[in-house]
């Protein structure tokens, strides 16, 4: 509570975290400054008490004077309750300066006696708004007064109107309001259909508060242990509502359940939404029940089905909190509320609307889903019938109807159809899994491991388990053992095979390539004593993939043995084809047209997917989209996979790799480094070698294209570390050895540049395989001949590496050596040439849509014309101070550097720069990590040492 207590100094508790709402808090700022009021409207729980909060704190770091009142849903038929919370804030001393009438309406609002204050009779509204109106006004008088009124669709009548006529007629005096409160159409109950009366001006802004976006809920969840892959599942089940998703996680974070199993709903949540569900009208509840059976509502359903008030019911339930709407596309949030919503019908009345939504539904599976559910009665043709439904559902995509189908089939079937029980608990577990579905996976393996089955249908559910791991497969070392057992005791080679292949993978991911290559062998001579081609042709693939990422020249045998085999059926294990291996090595030999042809093919065959395969063609669609330079349609991919990855719980550091190049790409570098920070949090959580190289690399990028280059060079270090341990040696897969050298030259060590350079060169052989990799070393050896004053060779190099981008068809990185050739003319002194390399790279950058290239581009432009140092410091460009920084350090940095040189305190540099003081601390705090140093005589040494460099001083 921030408040005013009775001795007048303003009181506030310990700040709560609040992440995620810098700009919304900065947008409220701004309306507040100028003298007006804010009304914050959002569903319940998505965070406005706490904006509220952080909002009250600021003004009260500034010496505001505070007061704060809240509506109560138990008090609104209450006169003045509200009122009375906030005058009894207000200092006696004001209070005693009020005249005789007004003093004595605001006395009988204090009165503590609920009876007494129940009695409406004689209440002198008049005066107790004027008395409100001179009490808020002599606030003001002395400093700024700000008004926080929460949950403001509970206040009581006589408050709010009290409220809202001082604020109206005080606006402009130092008086601000910020109200916060629940949408009106969502509040209305069955006895109380009132609007409430929002106590600001009229003319005050409607902020709605956002859901919280996955980093930011991440974060929120991260202190309370949540890995990484739970906290972007609990985004999607919880809309990215943070009190939702905290209720959500809070019982995980001690014991996370073992094996993918969900975890169970925990009891805050059941009362949580039960509170929110007793605040809508039947008729609302109607709706809802009818969503939640449905099993894929949408509005037109809800139509179809009677409802004729869908959109306003749906609407009021996305105010409450309880499921949030894509087009006219329904999901409750979280997914648990369908089922209590379910579980408070009778089975009488769920029957009815089944039968219901039978009649009405378009699609035959959906139509026989609700048969089924209209009695949980055994009935063997009823079983066929759902069987031969799921087995349609599975062939055309839809996995996660299929799967649903099956385990109803299974649950249908009478007890003397035991067999026929467990083949299809088997199916909908397979099926399953590579839809994501973890609830379905799991019922159905503990249905079958609790019966009496032989050793083939547990092994098979076992491996639906580990399926459903993703890349998390360090914790499935207790399932691979008894699933191995079990195979190994049934004697079937095709089994086995598929057993081993599963065991193939999970030695790469774990960063054991020779394992996994010898695994992929035995997998791959058991499927051929089985006449098994599909699972010889993927253990076959995952041998090539080994091969590969060791660097040996062999890779092509097992992979083109593989593709002449009868390909897989596109089941859900499209990702471990030998076709979709195929477009992953065009990508590394930069074959990129051939590569996304494949793959756009590959994604309509996958596109009603739900799961792993899909997710890979996706982000590997958006790998090739990026280094073509169609960075939109790159980031278009990514945020797919990332939904897709969401939803289905599945391993989110693959999809995050690719949001991360994409960003590199085309969108943020700030947001480069956020996906790459999370991808190796999450990858080290579930032991994904594979991954942890990748976004080590992304980290590096997005480090060196900061300013930051030793955090750069260092997280590019660990790439190769990491490589060496595994026994990983081609530049051609992972490319991180061009950027580490390019690094290491920029840190003034040219030597160890150039080993890096020639290590990786000496791995690719033949320069006319290297394809972009040796450009990319060609452009870093550019970097190091410079920092030798070798710029002649330097743009011989850097002139080869270009036009083998431009044969190639990779724009971003043909770019790339524009800027590196504009810089280097800028040293020479040579301006017109600078002006000439960067502003073709900055019109490639546009084209490309390559966002942070193009601003850097601009950047670099203005230096090249003596504008950019001009603006900062006043100088003619690079004869200014601290040209010499300004491959290290940002504009806004290279400012702070030189006022703070210059003996300027913080504030001093705040106050001339128009910022805060806390961003002037942070620039320093950047400044002296990427310069190495530690106090301001330093830095103040560094920058008169460039000044007679550039000088010649």
């Amino acid at each position: 509570m921030i408040g005013v207590d009775s001795t007048g100094p303003v009181t506030a508790p310990p700040a709560s975290r609040l992440v995620g709402r810098a700009d919304l808090l900065a947008t409220a700022e701004s309306y507040l400054s100028r003298d007006g009021s804010v009304v914050l409207t959002g569903p319940s729980g998505i965070g406005k008490t706490a904006v509220l909060n952080a909002l009250g704190a600021a003004a009260a770091a500034r010496g505001d004077l505070v007061l704060r009142t809240a509506g109560a849903e138990a008090e609104r038929w209450l006169p003045y309750s509200a009122l009375a919370d906030l005058l009894g804030r207000i200092p006696d001393a004001y209070l005693a300066e009020l005249p005789g009438p007004q003093r004595d309406a605001v006395q009988g609002v204090l009165v503590r006696d609920r009876q007494d204050r129940q009695d409406g009779s004689g209440d002198p509204a008049l005066a107790i708004r004027l008395a409100c109106q001179t009490l808020l006004g002599r606030c003001a008088g002395t400093r700024p007064a700000l008004l926080l009124i929460d949950d403001a669709q509970w206040l009581d009548t006589p408050s709010a109107d009290a409220l809202s006529a001082a604020a109206r007629r005080l606006t402009g005096s130092g008086v601000r309001v910020v109200a916060a409160g629940r949408w009106p159409d969502s509040i209305a109950t069955e006895d109380d259909a009132r609007q409430p009366l929002w106590p600001v001006p009229a003319a005050a802004p409607e902020i709605t508060v956002p859901p919280l976006g996955s980093e930011d809920l991440a974060e929120l969840l991260d202190e309370h242990g949540v890995p990484a892959r739970l906290a972007n599942k609990l985004h999607a089940d919880s809309g990215g509502n943070p009190l939702l998703a905290l209720a959500l996680g809070g019982t995980v974070g001690v014991r996370l359940p073992r094996y993918g199993w969900p975890a169970p709903l925990p009891d805050a949540v059941r009362t949580l939404i039960g509170r929110r569900l007793a605040t809508l009208t039947a008729e609302v509840r109607e709706t809802l029940l009818i969503a939640a059976l449905a099993g894929a509502p949408t509005v037109e359903l809800l139509l179809r089905a009677g409802q004729e008030e869908a959109g306003r019911d749906i609407r009021a339930a996305a105010g409450a909190g309880l499921l949030v709407t894509e087009g006219s596309t329904i999901r409750f949030t979280p997914p648990a509320v369908a089922a209590l919503i379910a579980e408070s019908a009778s089975a009488l009345r769920r029957a009815e609307v089944h039968a219901k939504l039978a009649a009405v539904v378009t699609d035959g599976a959906a139509r026989l889903r609700h048969r089924a559910l209209t009695s949980a009665a055994p009935d063997a043709e009823l079983a066929g019938a759902l069987t031969t439904a799921a087995e349609a559902a599975h062939r055309q995509g839809s996995r996660a109807m299929g799967a649903e189908l099956y385990l109803l089939a299974a649950e249908r079937t009478p007890a003397e159809l035991d067999g026929q029980r467990l083949d299809r608990l088997v199916a909908a577990a397979e099926v399953g899994a590579t839809a994501g579905l973890p609830d379905i996976v799991h019922r159905a393996a503990d249905a079958v491991l609790s019966a009496d089955a032989g050793h083939r249908p547990r092994v098979r559910v076992r491996m639906a388990v580990i399926d459903l791991a993703s890349q998390g497969l360090k914790e499935m070392d207790e399932v691979f053992a008894a699933a191995l057992n079990e195979a190994e005791a049934d004697g079937d080679p095709a089994l086995l095979a598929r057993l081993r292949l599963r065991l193939s993978w999970a030695a790469l991911v774990d960063g054991r390539p020779a394992r996994g290559e010898a695994e992929a062998d035995a997998a791959a001579e058991l499927a051929r004593t089985a006449g098994d081609t599909a699972t010889e042709a993927m253990a076959l693939t995952v041998k090539a993939t080994a091969a590969r990422v060791m660097g040996r020249a062999d890779y092509r045998a097992p992979l083109d043995r593989a593709l002449t085999l009868p390909q897989p059926a596109v089941d859900g294990w499209l990702h471990m084809a030998p076709r979709f291996t195929a477009a992953r090595f065009a990508i590394f030999d930069d074959r990129l047209h051939e590569a996304r042809a494949d793959l756009l093919r590959m994604l309509a065959l996958v596109g009603r997917g739900s799961g792993e395969e899909i997710v890979q063609v996706l982000r590997s669609l958006s790998e090739v989209s990026a280094r073509m330079g169609r960075c939109r349609d790159a980031l278009d991919f990514a945020d797919r996979a990332i939904r897709i990855s969401e939803v289905a719980g599945i391993s989110p550091g693959p999809a995050w790799y690719d949001a991360a190049v994409a960003e590199l790409a085309g969108g943020s570098v700030g947001r480069a480094a956020a996906y790459a920070r999370r991808g190796i949090r999450a990858s080290e959580q579930e032991g994904d070698a594979i991954f942890l190289g990748r976004h080590l690399h992304t980290l590096g990028q997005a480090r060196l294209r900061g300013g930051d280059v030793r955090g750069g060079v260092e997280a590019l270090l660990r790439v190769r570390e990491l490589e060496r341990s595994q026994g990983v040696s081609t530049p051609l897969v992972l490319r991180w050895h061009a950027d580490l050298a390019s690094g290491l030259g920029a840190l003034g060590e040219p030597d160890r540049a150039e080993e890096v350079i020639r290590e990786a060169r000496i791995a690719i052989g033949d320069r006319a395989h290297g394809g972009a990799v040796t450009a990319q070393l060609d452009r870093a050896e550019a970097v190091v001949l410079t920092s030798r004053g070798e710029t002649g060779a330097a743009l011989d190099r850097l002139r080869g590496a270009a036009e083998r981008f431009e044969e190639l068809g990779q724009p971003v990185e043909l770019g790339h050596c524009l800027l590196v050739r504009g810089g280097i003319e800028r040293r020479r002194r040579r301006r017109a040439a600078a002006r000439s390399a960067v502003g073709e790279a900055l019109v490639v950058f546009t084209r490309a849509g390559a966002r942070p290239w193009a601003e850097q581009a601009d950047q670099a432009l203005a230096l090249a014309d003596g504008a950019g140092c001009a603006r900062e410091c006043g100088t003619g460009g690079e004869e200014c101070e601290h040209a010499g920084l300004s491959p290290l350090l940002t504009a806004v940095e290279q400012q702070v550097a030189l006022l703070v040189s210059q003996g300027a305190s913080n504030q001093e540099v705040a106050a001339r720069m128009f910022l805060s003081i806390k961003t002037i601390e942070a620039s320093l705090t950047r400044i002296y990590r990427k310069l190495g140093i530690r106090s301001r005589t330093h830095l103040s040494s560094i920058l008169r040492a460039v000044e007679q460099d550039v000088t010649g001083g």
